[in-house]
């Protein structure tokens, strides 16, 4: 399938390709660059041109009502901005920030008050998101404020009725499920009751309409959305950590997905040894095992970046695995943290799709 000839032309002229964020059966969506007329700026596009066929319909109609969102959106500042939209494709601002299963905002009081402010404005225009209760779909900004992200399944109203409130309700509802996650101290009494008490519609599609969903997407299209790396994120990565992890040579091991153009879904693989030369026999380990596909990248690490508990930032993994170098800066906590993922960033296996975000790549630090 190809786009439109009036889209592949916009889009032609107009758009640098840069990384792939994901692909799945509903669309594409990659970083690159959009020149306008004041001068090229970072945004992101979503196409329909490399969607299964029988997957066509749905993904057209959730890009229709993304589009219809996003346009009505603009302006209020909660969101990525609308700067083109052909049949087939539309490019949106880029937000510099990263998504909350990455940015972990622990005990961040105002990012969940911008949060709640962010909704409150998406909903005083009649927009409600509908997808909020996965954490891919909010975003921290290095400002520090909340952002909302796929539009896919928005829905615009034109007056307050009574669907209207029900779906603002639940969009709020998930808002502090989030909170309860990260800033359960923060909750007021008044959130505490929301959260105890779904709508009449989420209970309901809870015992009917999420299975039906569930058997669709994870059977028919075989769709699972974990942090963005589908099944083999969930069902794969465990066990290739832990046949890494028996190398006697090997103190320990992470793996993250990457959005692949080849494959659609990678896997990269980090282990923390000494010996270098130990890629070649995970590789020939992990081969030998039936029934797995090993990890598109192993890359051998002195030391995986932890946190004060000890436990392995995958945030930051998963950053360098998808070449998005520029949203690493922010979360560095010091000149040490820069300095030791400085080694990891130069031997860093993925260099098939990256770009020049790296421009903004993390300085050596200062003598």
């Amino acid at each position: 399938m190809s786009l439109p000839s009036d889209d592949a032309a916009v889009l032609s002229a107009r758009w640098t390709e840069g990384v792939l964020l994901k692909r799945d059966v509903f669309s594409t969506v990659e970083r690159g660059r959009f020149r306008r007329p004041e001068g090229e700026i970072d945004a992101v596009l979503r196409r329909l041109d490399q969607v299964p066929w029988w997957s066509f319909l749905p993904a057209r109609h959730l890009f229709a009502r993304e589009r219809t969102a996003l346009a009505k959106a603009r302006g209020l500042q909660v969101g990525p901005e609308l700067l083109w939209a052909g049949r087939q494709a539309l490019v949106r601002g880029f937000i510099n920030g990263v998504a909350l299963h990455l940015a972990k905002p622990t005990g961040d009081i105002a990012y969940f008050r911008s949060a709640k402010q962010a909704l409150r404005r998406l909903h005083r225009a009649g927009i409600c998101h509908n997808d909020l209760a996965k954490e891919q779909n909010w975003l921290r900004g290095t400002d520090g404020r909340a952002y909302l992200t796929d539009f896919q399944l928005a829905a615009c109203f034109k007056t307050r009725g009574r669907l209207f409130r029900i779906a603002a309700y639940e969009d709020l509802r998930h808002l502090l499920k989030h909170k309860r996650s990260y800033a359960p101290e923060a909750l007021t009494p008044r959130e505490r009751k929301i959260l105890a008490r779904k709508s009449f519609v989420a209970s309901i599609w809870l015992q009917t309409g999420k299975r039906v969903y569930r058997g669709i997407t994870r059977g028919l299209f075989n769709f699972t959305d974990r942090e963005g790396g589908g099944r083999r994120l969930v069902n794969d990565a465990p066990v290739l950590t832990d046949l890494i992890r028996r190398n006697p040579a090997v103190r320990d091991a992470a793996i993250v997905a990457f959005a692949d153009r080849r494959s659609g879904v990678g896997l990269y693989a980090f282990v923390e040894a000494d010996q270098a030369a130990l890629e070649t026999q995970l590789r020939g380990e992990l081969a030998a095992a039936k029934g797995l596909r090993p990890p598109e990248h192993i890359q051998v690490v002195r030391a995986l970046p932890r946190d004060s508990a000890g436990k392995i930032r995958a945030e930051v993994l998963q950053l360098v695995a998808m070449n998005q170098l520029d949203l690493i800066e922010p979360m560095m906590r010091s000149e040490a943290d820069r300095a030791f993922l400085k080694n990891i960033l130069e031997s860093r296996k993925n260099l098939r799709d990256r770009f020049n975000f790296e421009a903004a790549d993390l300085a050596p630090p200062s003598a």
